[in-house]
């Protein structure tokens, strides 16, 4: 029966939102424990230009999936779910709540719908082939000229950078004739194995992309530059997933003597921007969820919390 599930609260919103500062309120005043939802804060050394929680801004809140691989380490949306499903079963366990809170909307759809991403038998020539091609900035265009030919609707939530997710719409399409949109689809219609409730954080446009233009400038002070020149030291190629974040192969391409310092940091702020983009066109195709504007509640976290509240206790979690 659906309350024999566990509960489970999910925080997200685009990058640069405030989601970190609300989620710690949150968990402090639910006896939480917060499992990170982002594709990039897994990564040891990777603190900065994923704008990782520091220590001291835990405020004592345990996290979980943070600083778990190397970066050149496999880490993907399959390996999440089970690391993830495995967290909320111990936090359970502790008499705890688990909070998923992050910005990588596909992990968070994985987890909630249980999708099974087991691996078809297909011949690896396709793949290979999309790969190879995909080894040059032309190669990887004129790939996501190809996704945006064959599923518009898709294209609009991946960057053309992200060769790994335009490979596997790419891929899906081949095989079946289908469009990945369709295939998301699908998943989404799937019963959740959890009961939850799905919070959206968002603000209007210009405080938003304010927010982020100034968290890069403290990127920036805080050090962005020699974090990324630290992972090369350590012999870490520009070819990783890891290193292709926002953030990273922007700073990669002014060591390389492609951009300017200045150039980078701009590069970095617009990437970011149409990040935060993709990650609302993304939420908003999402039926489950509630969304919790800023402005509506005049910037007041508390005012936000009574709201979340409300919702909350109808999966049994109240505030202490």
């Amino acid at each position: 029966m659906y309350k024999e599930k566990p509960a489970l609260i999910i925080l997200t919103g685009p990058t640069s939102v405030g989601k970190t500062e609300l989620s710690i309120r949150l968990a402090k005043e639910i006896n939480g424990e917060i499992i990170s939802a982002d594709s990039m804060q897994v990564y040891k050394g990777m603190d900065i230009g994923t704008a990782k929680i520091t220590e001291e801004e835990k405020q004592g809140v345990p996290h979980h999936l943070l600083d778990c691989f190397e970066p050149d380490e496999t880490f993907n949306v399959s390996v999440f779910q089970k690391m993830a499903q495995k967290a909320i079963e111990e936090i359970h366990a502790r008499g705890a709540v688990p909070i998923l809170t992050g910005g990588t909307a596909f992990y968070i759809q994985a987890l909630l719908y249980g999708i099974d991403f087991t691996e078809e038998n297909h011949d690896d020539s396709y793949r290979n082939s999309l790969y190879e091609l995909g080894e040059t900035e032309e190669g990887k265009i004129e790939l996501y000229k190809r996704l945006k030919n064959y599923d518009p609707e898709y294209a609009q939530t991946v960057h053309y950078n992200n060769l790994k997710r335009v490979v596997r719409a790419l891929e899906y399409r081949h095989y079946t004739g289908r469009n990945f949109s369709e295939y998301n689809e699908l998943q989404r219609k799937r019963k959740a194995q959890y009961r939850f409730c799905y919070f959206v954080l968002n603000d209007d446009r210009a405080h938003l992309y304010d927010r982020i233009n100034r968290r890069v400038d403290i990127m920036m002070k805080d050090g962005l530059e020699s974090e990324v020149h630290a992972l090369l030291e350590k012999g870490y190629t520009p070819d990783l997933v890891s290193m292709q974040g926002v953030g990273y192969k922007e700073m990669l391409a002014y060591f390389d003597g492609k951009e300017s310092l200045a150039d980078a940091i701009d590069t970095i702020k617009k990437n970011t921007r149409h990040f935060a983009k993709r990650q609302l066109t993304w939420f908003r195709k999402e039926e489950d969820v509630i969304w919790i504007n800023k402005q509506d509640f005049d910037y007041d976290n508390s005012k936000i919390l009574d709201y979340i509240y409300s919702y909350t206790k109808a999966i049994g979690i109240e505030k202490e």
